[in-house]
């Protein structure tokens, strides 16, 4: 895979991961919205080790 696909897939992965710690820091989480941002990151990080 492309490098600058894999970085731009790692970039998205660290802000989705920074999403989530801000949320489930907050005194009353939204868990559909953490569940959410959860599923996107392991799909990019599906994508970045090279399975769809």
């Amino acid at each position: 895979m492309e490098n600058s696909h894999i970085s731009a897939l790692s970039a998205k992965h660290a802000g989705l991961e920074a999403r989530i710690k801000a949320e489930t820091s907050r005194p009353m989480p939204d868990a559909i919205l953490v569940a959410s941002l959860k599923k996107q990151k392991l799909r990019l990080k599906e994508e970045m080790s090279g399975r769809h």
